[in-house]
């Protein structure tokens, strides 16, 4: 059981809350975690490296000497790989990096990304982050009051568009409603700022994924 802290936007604690391991998937399964995260980086490439083969390159397909008693090399076209400027042996062509995985292994990725930041002391839980309008100030000085300087993901139960605008133009801090958020957005930040409700909302839809079937008893004890 890890039992965390809960702020309010000045940095007092209000109370605590009290996360079971075993919602998230009892342990930190990395190599589901990293193929989880080379599948994220996978999808941000863009994939339009090229380069021309010989048969590419615009150049006159004439012999540039001829074949013997010149003393030089021999040599077929101005356009060989060989050559500087000729074609390409096995260079890049446009491509899609992209890949899946299945499903379960995914959430079991974005499971094993929140529990490592609960058993590191990464998280901060915060009580309420509503905004009335967007204010850049108000979202710093939270921040600031508890204690976060680095990159952090804030988690919030449902879109907030003056709390997503409080918090664009601050560097390293990003916005995203906890459904949305997956094990690539958890890795990328140093630290995990959650409303209450959202912390709520994320344990009761693992502990539904993580859930394990119960036995139907039969006629006879069979």
């Amino acid at each position: 059981m890890i039992e965390l802290p809960v702020h309010d936007r000045t940095g007092a604690v209000v109370g605590n809350v009290t996360v079971d391991e075993a919602d998230f998937g009892g342990q930190v399964r990395r190599e589901v975690l990293r193929q989880a995260i080379l599948m994220y980086e996978a999808a941000r490439r863009v994939g339009t490296a090229s380069t021309k083969t010989r048969g590419q390159v615009k150049y006159s397909h004439r012999k540039p000497w001829r074949q013997k008693g010149t003393g030089r090399a021999r040599a077929g076209f101005r356009g060989s790989p060989i050559w500087r400027g000729g074609g390409v042996v096995f260079g890049p062509h446009p491509r899609d990096y992209r890949f899946k995985m299945p499903k379960k292994a995914v959430w079991r990725a974005t499971a094993s990304a929140y529990l490592a930041k609960l058993q590191d002391g990464e998280v901060v839980v915060i009580d309420r982050l509503e905004a009335q309008e967007p204010k850049t100030r108000e979202m710093a000085a939270t921040l600031k009051n508890l204690g976060i300087e680095r990159t952090c993901l804030v988690a919030i139960e449902r879109h907030d568009a003056n709390v997503w605008k409080s918090a664009r133009n601050i560097p390293g801090i990003s916005v995203k409603p906890v459904a949305e958020i997956n094990a690539h957005d958890l890795v990328r930040h140093r630290q995990l700022l959650i409303t209450r409700p959202a912390l709520e909302a994320l344990v009761a839809t693992m502990r539904r994924r993580f859930a394990k079937p119960q036995a139907v008893a039969t006629e006879g004890g069979e």
